[in-house]
């Protein structure tokens, strides 16, 4: 939602937002609409249909080659006889003449007529001729009309509809909601789940001479507060940090420039994902009109470039709320694995970890802090990911949470210290023991 311009910040990357709470000026209330008469213009042809009538259309076929009366009806012409005059008073009737033919024009008339018939009766003859060699050329038809059963087809595999347990169903209870996709739900996160490969990333920093962990952690910092600040979706927080690594890992940027490629995916993934995205010119001003609106555009079109305008990236937080839904996860232990995930937003150990993995092992820490159970089945069926797969990434968020914050970055820990977010981020941590435990059990 846009702003007003009120006093701007000097401070730059890595301070706090000023609260923007006025609604901006550019919004104004729309001048009333003059409305458009419904009749044409001058000189303008008038409505019609899309064909013309064609009711009163002679058939020459019917009305001129069927006999010789009903050639004689479609061509009459009256000649009237000079020298004779109407008598008065009395009823006369109109004399009317036909036209003589010419000998010459009823020869060839009677040609034609011979030849009609002629062509009628071997058209006859072919279509009865013809008629076994038909049935082939309209096989496909019939197979149309009359398909084979299912039973005789086979369905290729990779079109088969995947089979779920009744246990394992989580999606038949949304059946009478169209926009939950309870048909292809499963289907979908499988796609999401093969579509990661795509976005694999590596520890990128190694390449960028002007840039280190400690920056990048920074800009993500401020990132969550512009998302607070704008009241934008997780889901565009999510899709503008990862888009942000993945242009950093093709493209060397500057020092002074990272707060620029950092504001340009935050607008890139707010027209992606929100319903009312905010302006250019906001994001010029929360960044306190460092860079110029020719510059950020520049940048928007040469990240999408870079990336091939493919931006519909896998990201953790979707596979972390279908997930939560396979264990019927209260909000307020959803919203503790939310912490932990977002809290991996700012490793750069954590980057080379794919979204769905990710997602797994901060539901699975969140579940064993909650004493909720470990990774049960159902999560094995959904995730694709047993136990094994998952402990090491637990063992990293485990080592992240246990670190002493750092008084630079405040804003996620301050953000889940909220009533709003069930204090999160004032819960401690699980005992080492206890969480090994859980982890070697499954």
């Amino acid at each position: 939602m846009p702003f007003t311009r009120g006093k701007k910040p000097t401070t730059r990357a890595g301070s706090k937002i000023p609260k923007l709470s006025a609604t901006s000026a550019e919004n104004q209330e729309e001048g009333p609409q003059v409305k458009r008469s419904s009749s044409p213009p001058h000189g303008a042809p008038k409505k019609r249909t899309a064909f013309i009538d064609i009711t009163n259309a002679v058939d020459l076929t019917d009305g001129w080659l069927s006999s010789d009366a009903s050639f004689k009806r479609a061509h009459k012409v009256q000649f009237s006889i000079p020298g004779k005059k109407k008598e008065a008073g009395k009823k006369t009737e109109k004399k009317t003449s036909v036209t003589s033919v010419s000998a010459k024009s009823r020869t060839n008339l009677k040609k034609l007529l011979s030849a009609s018939s002629e062509e009628t009766d071997r058209e006859k003859t072919d279509s009865e001729e013809d008629e076994n060699s038909s049935k082939d050329e309209t096989a496909p038809v019939e197979e149309l009309v009359n398909p084979v059963p299912p039973a005789v087809r086979e369905v290729p595999a990779h079109l088969r509809k995947q089979h779920i347990p009744q246990e394992f169903d989580i999606d038949s209870e949304n059946s009478e909601d169209c926009y939950m996709c309870p048909e292809y739900a499963k289907d979908i996160f499988d796609y999401l789940k093969r579509r990661e490969e795509k976005f694999v990333l590596t520890n990128y920093m190694t390449r960028q001479p002007s840039l280190n962990a400690e920056m990048r952690a920074i800009l993500i910092d401020w990132l969550v507060e512009v998302q607070e600040n704008f009241e934008l979706y997780h889901e565009t927080l999510y899709l503008a940090v990862t888009m942000a690594d993945h242009f950093l890992s093709k493209t060397v940027v500057l020092r002074e420039m990272l707060q620029l490629v950092g504001s340009t995916t935050m607008l890139l993934a707010s027209k992606f994902e929100e319903r009312s995205p905010p302006c250019v010119d906001d994001f010029l001003y929360i960044c306190d009109d460092a860079y110029k609106r020719e510059e950020l555009i520049a940048m928007e079109a040469n990240i999408l470039r870079t990336l091939s305008f493919d931006i519909n990236i896998p990201i953790p937080y979707r596979f972390l709320r279908r997930y939560s839904k396979c264990v019927n996860a209260g909000m307020d232990t959803l919203t503790l694995a939310r912490y932990y995930c977002e809290m991996s937003l700012m490793e750069m150990d954590l980057v080379t970890e794919r979204g769905s993995l990710l997602a797994s092992a901060c539901l699975l820490l969140a579940l064993v802090t909650k004493d909720l159970g470990g990774w049960s089945p159902i999560l094995q069926f959904h995730s694709g990911y047993q136990t094994s797969d998952v402990a090491p990434v637990v063992r990293k968020l485990y080592f992240m949470l246990l670190a002493p914050p750092d008084d630079k970055l405040k804003a996620i820990r301050s953000k889940y210290s909220h009533k709003v977010f069930f204090e999160s981020a004032c819960l401690p941590l699980v005992d080492i023991d206890v969480l090994e435990k859980a982890l070697a059990s499954q």
